[in-house]
């Protein structure tokens, strides 16, 4: 089964999720299963109603936009996960100066697992204080970044 480009699918997409206050974080085709999963954000987190809510307003117009070309597919709205890798610029900025957790490919101050706040980030590197002393790490050095998921 094929699908539209995934940047037509958001160009129409965006349209409705803007206005809910939702931000498409990614949108992800899977071919073999023939579903299309929409995962999304607000500033407040996401919760069962909100994916209900973007499901049932999305539903109509993207069967319109015919992303499967005629052929049957899943349509699933979800949470990108606590610990979902940053990707995007949004993800970097919307995560300024909060704590988040990185595995890097080779040691740093012989560790591979940091945790600290993020307080800088460019195309290059990214800014992270730990131990109250701020570090610049390579992005090519980093395997990943993400929130620091903490439970009380």
């Amino acid at each position: 089964m094929k699908f539209k480009p995934i940047e037509e699918i958001n160009s129409m997409l965006e349209k409705i999720a803007s206005p809910m206050g939702i931000e498409i974080v990614e949108i992800e085709c899977n071919e073999r299963a023939g579903a299309l999963t929409v995962y999304i954000e607000t500033e407040a987190g996401v919760d069962l109603d909100t994916c209900e809510k973007f499901h049932n307003a999305i539903f109509d117009p993207i069967d319109e936009l015919d992303p499967s070309y005629g052929e049957p597919y899943t349509l699933n709205v979800s949470s990108p996960g606590l610990d979902r890798p940053f990707k995007t610029f949004r993800d970097f900025e919307r995560n300024l100066n909060k704590e988040v957790e990185l595995k890097l490919y080779a040691p740093l101050k012989g560790k591979k697992f940091l945790q600290g706040f993020l307080r800088a980030f460019d195309d290059n590197t990214v800014t992270v204080e730990l131990e109250k002393e701020e570090v610049k790490i390579p992005r090519n050095k980093i395997a990943k970044i993400n929130k620091a998921i903490k439970f009380d």
